[in-house]
């Protein structure tokens, strides 16, 4: 489809190693992206850069720690360096700690608030300088339906996510002048290699599946899809929006 097409769009992807971070950076790509891959681990990102050209798309490999802000200015003048723009910024990167809010730590909650909001902001501050000039682009994003609804022990997680949804609601206001969209999506339960082990874990997999109405887990691909419609042409008349892909878990 048309709409769809994101060739010649210059598309950056934090936490893109693995997971759904993958799995949009491949979306992107099939539509004609040249992605940009940025993780902690540089080899996991020249490993799906690599991927990506063998199937004769575009793609560059960045190591970036969203806790650190050096790294995250760096990350965007390398891309200016290198592509003299860009159209399209997916903040996915992101880390939870699971524990009782009575054993959280001090250094578990700058961990999870230093790269979920943080390092997002921030993120988004250096992308909005780009397209500001540009007068557009997209911004997209990952929150979770754990920022909408609460669950047991990841409540340092939670509050760094519903941050996300505030502050997507704050920087699409602001930067709508500039022609800078700016959307959320917040996932539920989603099957990857992350949470293998919890789901091979049959009783508790029970107890997951009962959570959600439409009784499964979702896949990468459902965000993948919605995070392409959202930085496609398909949406330029959303802004300010973080829509719940969650099996209908926060209808609930």
């Amino acid at each position: 489809m048309e709409l769809l097409d994101l060739t010649g769009k210059i598309a950056l992807i934090t936490g893109g190693s693995r997971g759904i971070g993958k799995e949009i950076v491949k979306t992107y790509a099939a539509q004609g992206a040249t992605v940009v891959i940025a993780s902690r681990n540089l080899d996991d990102c020249n490993k799906v850069a690599h991927e990506i050209t063998q199937e004769d798309g575009k793609a560059m490999a960045l190591r970036c720690d969203m806790a650190n802000l050096d790294d995250v200015t760096n990350m965007f003048k390398v891309i200016m360096d290198t592509f003299g723009k860009l159209d399209i910024l997916v903040n996915n990167a992101g880390v939870s700690i699971t524990k009782p809010s009575l054993e959280v730590t001090g250094e578990n909650w700058d961990m999870q608030f230093d790269i979920n909001i943080k390092g997002l902001f921030f993120a988004c501050q250096e992308a909005a300088k780009i397209m500001k000039e540009q007068k557009q682009g997209k911004i997209i994003n990952i929150s979770s339906a754990g920022g909408i609804k609460t669950f047991k022990r990841i409540a340092p997680y939670g509050a760094s996510k519903a941050a996300v949804i505030h502050l997507t609601k704050s920087l699409a206001s602001e930067w709508a002048r500039y022609g800078i969209l700016v959307n959320g999506i917040a996932p539920g339960l989603i099957s990857t290699d992350i949470n293998t082990e919890q789901i091979g874990d049959e009783e508790l997999l029970g107890k997951m599946l009962n959570m959600i109405p439409l009784r499964r887990l979702g896949q990468p691909s459902d965000i993948a899809t919605m995070s392409l419609f959202l930085a496609s042409d398909a949406s330029n008349f959303i802004t300010g929006q973080t829509i719940c892909i969650d099996g209908g878990v926060t209808a609930e």
